[in-house]
């Protein structure tokens, strides 16, 4: 006899549609899986015997023949085990095959029995299309993210058995609790903690109201990482669109989500400067997995000790920065990540560390220029805001007064990206030249700055359009109208200058 039952697997961060047909015929006891499956598949033999028969099922002994279609894409992960062993069932009269139709079925099973989720629960649930799934009850929450027709759920094989039966009824599925706007600034590091630094302090802020880029500069404990820490508590909650995109990708690459499913603030993402490409990127053999740049989706990548990295991975960078999304080619196809992230970055001046004057480093100046030399024009160039640090006085550290806490420049962060979704996009650093040009005209003596920085060589043309960007983002920070004046590109060029990162100096 013959059942087929809808499922999916995962390809990248996205679901395929799977039709499991399982067909159980007369002949010598076995078990085959065709329809090029993955080790884990293969292996779901053994699980799903085991799990019928600790259920008090019979496992038929004749000949049993899975096709997972269609036959031409590659089936990976444990998630069919689930519908393996509902088609065994129906295929030998157990299960009516009337009784399953029309649902798909998504979960790993146990020795035991019981039903667990897998990666990527979200993604599958919306690929099996207009039809009710079946998921394991611990990822009810994500897998109704997305669903179209509705949500089953069961813990174990018994339990599904006698829901499909009719002899008992489907469990009640929990309302869960919606996400909060307050979800990224609880339990957050504030901001008031930070004392001294004002040019980081502002460089911060603008670089959360417009999504610019930020590179700090400074010796070690004058407050870098600290400062990046602080970043996802000023940033807006993500809009759903994005917030299911992260979630998306978080839930293909295993990692925990919040109660209710649906990730309610930035994500914050600190790889260690020995990460390779792969895990940058994404990709790998077996599986190709999300990476850094696409974990950070929708949040903060923050880069600390940036001129350790790898030159290769610092140079992948520089794609995502520019589009927001990565595609990765192997030989088994190509896939293609969100990457939309504020990234933010922290190094030395120097080998050594301390930088500054002759005297305070020990470095040669053959050392210094090496060092620089790691971090491309290119990849410099795409960064909006460059800030050098100097270690906070003795009289800020012990009796200065506490900077502005995450509340009150959340609030003006939040008004600033609000002006920027009245022009179409979710940041300024996202408005294309010709709708910049609209909605940020320039001065007369705003021009004439942009100007000269332009013929003087300060500005790249692509840094022309970044000043201007962020002379928009302080101009809404300050409340100003639709004129972009001089103060606001002064203090942009400011916030960008390259010739005080490379050479140690700090902005007056």
């Amino acid at each position: 006899m013959l059942a087929t039952i809808p499922s999916a697997v995962l390809v990248g961060v996205e679901g395929r549609p799977v039709s499991v047909e399982v067909h159980v015929s007369n002949g010598l006891p076995g078990f085959t899986v065709v329809g090029l499956p993955d080790a884990a598949v293969r292996e779901s033999r053994d699980r799903v015997r085991a799990a019928l028969l600790s259920s008090g099922l019979a496992w038929p002994l004749r000949r049993i023949t899975v096709n997972l279609a269609p036959s031409g894409v590659r089936k990976g992960g444990s998630g069919l085990d689930l519908p393996i062993a509902v088609g065994v069932l129906a295929a030998t009269g157990v299960l009516d095959v009337r009784e399953v139709a029309g649902r798909a079925f998504v979960g790993e099973l146990g020795l035991d029995g019981s039903v667990r989720p897998v990666a990527g629960m979200l993604a599958l649930a919306d690929a099996v299309g207009d039809v009710p799934v079946v998921v394991p009850s611990q990822a009810v929450a994500e897998a109704a993210l997305t669903a179209r027709s509705g949500i089953e759920s069961c813990s174990t094989v018994r339990q599904l058995v006698g829901c499909l039966t009719g002899a008992e009824p489907w469990p009640d599925r929990q309302a869960e609790p919606v996400p909060s706007p307050l979800t990224g600034v609880v339990g957050q590091p504030d901001l008031c903690d930070v004392r001294g630094q004002r040019v980081a302090r502002r460089a911060l802020e603008v670089a959360a109201a417009g999504g610019h880029h930020l590179l700090l500069v400074g010796p070690p404990g004058s407050g870098k990482t600290m400062l990046a820490e602080r970043i996802p508590g000023i940033l807006p909650p993500p809009d759903r669109g994005t917030a299911l995109e992260a979630t998306r990708v978080h839930s293909v690459a295993g990692l925990p989500l919040p109660p209710g499913g649906l990730i309610g603030c930035p994500p914050f993402r600190a790889p260690h400067h020995g990460s390779s490409f792969v895990a940058m990127v994404g990709g790998g053999t077996a599986a190709l997995r999300p990476g850094e740049v696409s974990l950070a989706h929708g949040g903060v990548l923050f880069l600390d000790e940036l001129g350790e990295f790898a030159t290769s991975v610092l140079e992948a960078l520089r794609q995502p920065l520019e589009e927001g999304i990565v595609r990765v080619s192997r030989a088994r196809g190509t896939v293609s990540y969100p990457a939309r992230f504020l990234l933010v970055a922290a190094m030395n001046p120097c080998p050594c560390g301390e930088g500054g004057p002759p005297g305070s480093c020990r470095c040669s100046p053959v050392a210094r220029e090496r060092y620089a030399r790691r971090l491309s024009a290119p990849l410099l160039d795409r960064f909006d805001l460059a800030v050098v640090l100097q270690r906070t006085d003795a009289d800020d550290l012990l009796g200065g007064d506490p900077g502005e806490p995450t509340a009150v420049v959340a609030q003006r962060v939040a008004f600033a990206r609000y002006r920027a979704a009245t022009r179409g996009v979710v940041a300024n650093a996202l408005l294309s030249p010709e709708r910049l040009a609209v909605t940020a005209p320039l001065a007369p003596a705003a021009r004439s700055l942009l100007d000269a920085a332009l013929r003087s060589g300060e500005l790249s043309a692509r840094g022309l359009h970044r000043v201007h960007r962020i002379a928009r983002t302080v101009a809404d920070l300050d409340g100003a109208g639709l004129l972009v004046d001089e103060r606001h590109v002064h203090e942009a060029l400011v916030l960008r200058s390259r010739r005080s990162v490379l050479l140690g100096e700090a902005p007056r």
